[in-house]
């Protein structure tokens, strides 16, 4: 019995890891400088130009950091 106990618990600890998104949002502004996870995050609400929807390795590449809203 307690073998079948840490099977199953070896089993479903693996499912517990927290995962990245690879697609995020950004604003589309010369100037922007954060990505976002949700697109209705509130660190969007002040974007005047176009919300885009990239890959987190592009918006890495182009610099940009996590919103602080998001972490």
């Amino acid at each position: 019995m307690k073998s079948l106990l840490f099977f199953l618990f070896f089993l479903s600890s693996g499912n517990c890891k927290e995962t990245t998104p690879t697609t995020v949002y950004l604003c589309n502004s010369p100037s922007a400088k954060k990505y976002h996870y949700k697109s209705d995050c509130r660190g969007l609400s002040n974007c005047s130009y176009k919300i885009v929807k990239t890959t987190l390795e592009k918006a890495n590449k182009d610099k940009k950091t996590l919103c602080g809203w998001e972490k």
